[in-house]
């Protein structure tokens, strides 16, 4: 630390000179454009609002240039020693407190800013911690969630990245035997849960009568059951939380934690899904691992006699849309990619993501003597060995493993702090150096040595297909160079997640182990299928792209967690249909690869939803009735507990969905809106 503040305050004192003077330079700079303006506006509109004469023009042009050349008259080249001295004594000051600022978060928040950080980064680290966006070129808005918020509300939203945990309180209630009929909000602090794991053993539904669109007849008794079909058999329910681990491993706040425990204890969710994150754990140096706040945390969910998940997150947090909070890979790895940047990924322009490492130096040493997947492989080994109990005794169900952005196996594609919005086809990434040469050996060993570079035409970020000659109907992706740039892009993406996979499998041994796939469903009614494609998967309109996948996940025992479980039911969205999307063939497509090669699917909702139609949706997909084969999930996630979901009746909802979940009959009150 002591190190650090020598190089950003007393350290390259030549470098702090030059930098004042062009700091000076700018501003005298400046100055100067404003008096031109000034004058020019002058000459342009006379005191009394007429334009001047083109004779008068021409004195105060003379005019201009004496005031210019005149030592004594404001001149901007001839400024006074001392005002330069002067600048330079503010530019100090401001760095000195910018280095104080820095050296208090580093020493008591753990905020990962750079040695040479200014100002800017500590109002961009401010920022995240209180739940907004910031992206790479400065844009900051509120997350996602924002705008549906209540006002007061200071919680962070419903995403699928990860969350917050900030101070929110609302009117309490009993924390135990939390019913339908409860009057009141229960108490609830807003670190949040990702969402709600519910196992499916029974496909079926005990009913024999099919999906009505009714709600049945109110009987006399002011109660009814309602027509929808039943879900049968007993499932497990477990609800995922984030951020309630701070950069520290520190529980940030155990007694609202055990509240929000107990109140899902209540209505019977039977465990907790936890992201374990790495830039946490293995933050300062290598393979020195700190579990407390994870220890402290899984010991009070075992308490409770809940279960437990944990998500391996081997990515960064932040900069995506919907991402509350900022947590960066571990720092001994950023120093790294500051002398290395080539172990990010990297796009055609030569911009690094920094949001998880590439796939080019899964082998490479690079890493302080270690590859990549050695690294992954030491982190899940301490993890197991730290936690050993809650394995033996079956309290930790399923290890999901992080594979790429977000935890999910694709290419970084589509960052939005690199300007992509949707629907873009995204850009390829894998223009780092470990990459190209392993697409040069690739191309070699074909014949055609010529082919180790990158698609010079398949347009930017926010490009549609049709724009590009590579994406096009006809276009080069179908050529002899483009099927074999796809077929080793895609590869790639298959052997990080075989060779990732089968170390789990070590490390986890007698456990489930799962991964996640995104659902990149826009521009899937073009032949191309750019956005997948640049995603990793290759999957044109002539080749299925998922059953490679699914048979490298049956080849380790791993489950499938789809993470678009109502995907189908969107086609009426107009910005679906003017993107050429199809959510419902993605996930028949999907889920067929999956079925085929007869693998467990687990899922988890993409879209936030408190209503009971929306539930209803959910579990048509997750529990389908009409079936013929039997084939349904075998589990699902639901994202996620926030204030909202706990208001009264968004919470009431939640739990009539628990219930069906669990395949219970459930009853509503006469004067439900339902």
């Amino acid at each position: 630390m002591s190190a650090d503040m020598q190089k950003l305050i007393g350290a390259n004192e030549e470098d702090d000179e030059e930098e004042i003077e062009m700091d000076v330079k700018e501003e005298d700079n400046e100055d100067h454009e404003n008096g031109q303006k000034h004058i020019a506006a002058q000459m342009m509109l006379g005191a009394d609002g007429v334009m001047p004469s083109t004779s008068h023009q021409f004195q105060i042009q003379q005019q201009l240039q004496e005031q210019v050349s005149t030592p004594g008259g404001g001149a901007w080249r001839s400024r006074p020693l001392e005002e330069k001295e002067r600048t330079k004594l503010r530019e100090r000051h401001r760095r000195a407190i910018t280095a104080r600022i820095l050296a208090g978060l580093r020493k008591h928040g753990n905020y990962n800013l750079r040695v040479r950080a200014d100002i800017n980064d500590v109002i961009a680290a401010l920022a995240r911690e209180a739940g907004w966006v910031v992206l790479s070129d400065g844009t900051t808005f509120p997350s996602r969630s924002q705008g549906s918020r209540p006002a007061g509300d200071s919680s962070a939203g419903l995403t699928s990245s990860s969350s917050q945990m900030l101070s929110q309180q609302v009117p309490p209630t009993s924390l135990q035997g939390v019913s339908s009929g409860y009057c009141a909000s229960v108490e609830y602090n807003a670190c949040h849960m990702k969402g709600v794991f519910m196992p499916t053993p029974a496909p079926y539904d005990l009913s024999s009568s099919g999906h009505s669109q009714s709600s049945g007849m109110v009987g006399n008794g002011g109660e009814q059951t309602e027509s929808l079909p039943l879900i049968a058999g007993s499932m497990e329910v477990i609800n995922e939380q984030l951020g309630v681990v701070n950069m520290k491993c520190e529980l940030v706040d155990p007694d609202g934690l055990l509240k929000q425990l107990r109140v899902l204890k209540s209505i019977n969710v039977d465990g907790v899904m936890i992201d374990c994150w790495w830039g946490i754990v293995e933050a300062d140096a290598p393979q020195e691992y700190n579990w407390n706040g994870y220890r402290r945390l899984f010991k009070m969910v075992h308490e409770l006699k809940l279960k437990l998940q944990v998500v391996m997150s081997f990515h960064e947090c932040g900069g995506n849309v919907g991402d509350d909070v900022c947590i960066p890979l571990p720092h001994w790895v950023a120093e790294i990619g500051r002398s290395n940047p080539d172990i990010f990924f990297t796009d055609r322009e030569g911009r690094r993501n920094t949001e998880c490492l590439s796939w080019g130096i899964d082998k490479e040493r690079v890493l302080r003597g270690r590859t990549a997947v050695e690294v992954y492989f030491d982190f899940m080994r301490s993890f197991r060995v730290e936690f050993n109990e809650f394995f033996e005794d079956g309290i930790i169900s399923m290890v999901e493993v992080g594979l790429g952005p977000c935890g999910e196996l694709r290419y970084p594609s589509c960052p939005v702090k690199h300007g992509w919005r949707y629907p873009g086809i995204g850009e390829f990434q894998c223009y780092d150096q470990y990459m190209l040469k392993s697409l040069m050996k690739a191309a070699e060993m074909r014949g055609h040595s010529f082919w180790a570079r990158g698609p010079d035409n398949a347009g930017s970020y926010s490009s549609h297909p049709h724009e590009t000659g590579f994406f096009c109907d006809e276009g080069d992706y179908d050529g002899y160079y483009g099927r074999f740039f796809l077929n080793w892009y895609s590869q790639l993406l298959i052997n990080h997640g075989d060779l990732v996979l089968s170390l789990a499998k070590l490390a986890f041994e007698g456990s489930c182990i799962a991964a996640k796939l995104p659902g990149i469903h826009w521009w899937y009614k073009t032949s191309s299928h750019a956005a997948e494609l640049t995603a990793g998967f290759y999957n044109p309109c002539n080749r299925d792209g998922y059953i490679a996948i699914a048979a490298m996940l049956h080849k380790h025992g791993a489950a499938l967690n789809f993470a678009r479980a109502e995907l189908q039911f969107l086609e009426q969205r107009e910005d679906l249909q003017e993107a050429l999307a199809n959510p419902q063939g993605l996930v028949w497509q999907v889920l067929n690869a999956a079925w085929e090669t007869c693998i467990t699917v687990v899922s988890e909702n993409a879209f936030v939803c408190h209503d009971r139609v929306g539930y209803n949706k959910i579990l048509e997909n997750v529990k389908p009735v009409n079936d013929p084969d039997g084939r349904h999930f075998s589990s699902f996630t639901y994202l996620r507990l926030t204030p909202l979901l706990m208001e009264r009746q968004n919470f009431m909802e939640f739990e009539r969905f628990v219930k069906r979940m669990h395949g219970e009959a459930v009853l509503y009150l006469q004067g439900s809106q339902w």
